[in-house]
């Protein structure tokens, strides 16, 4: 896959969406209604959720920017505490924007590091999963079945 990522100052958003529009010969619009109607298909779930966490993270990253231009107008020649922190939020947002971004690349690209072998095969195994890794809810003990120990003695310092 080609490196044309947009550097600062084009539309990242705009050169992915088309990038991805002509990957899988649908718009943006189309693709979110199939897979509205069937998310069957993990690779293109995949790249719609990553590309509606990147419109996001860019909306994030316009407001941002905005809220610092508009502090930074009304500045006299010191940068203060406050529009320092905008500044650091626009870093940010840029920062979560262009993550967001490189996945949407990574999911395009058939030939990414990752995507062969032993690493897609622990990947599909990873997609396969229906609920949470771990146990997240303490396992159900049968009717007069003592608690352990620990936890007896737990309770009763209590």
């Amino acid at each position: 896959m080609s490196d044309d990522i947009p550097d600062v100052g084009e539309d990242v958003v705009g050169v992915l969406t088309a990038r991805i529009e002509a990957h899988l010969g649908m718009d943006m619009d189309h693709l979110k209604a199939v897979v509205t109607d069937d998310p069957a298909n993990p690779y293109v779930t995949d790249i719609v959720k990553w590309h509606g966490l990147l419109v996001d993270a860019q909306a994030v990253l316009d407001r941002a920017e905005d809220d610092l231009l508009a502090a930074l107008e009304t500045q006299p020649s010191e940068v203060d505490d406050p529009t320092m922190d905008l500044a650091h939020r626009v870093n940010a947002a840029v920062t979560a924007r262009d993550g967001r971004a490189l996945v949407v690349r990574w999911l395009l690209d058939p030939d990414a590091p990752g995507k062969k072998g032993l690493a897609n095969e622990r990947l599909a195994r990873l997609r396969s999963r229906t609920g949470p890794a771990v146990q997240t809810s303490p396992a159900r003990r049968p009717a007069g079945v003592p608690a352990p120990a620990v936890a007896r003695v737990g309770r009763a310092l209590r």
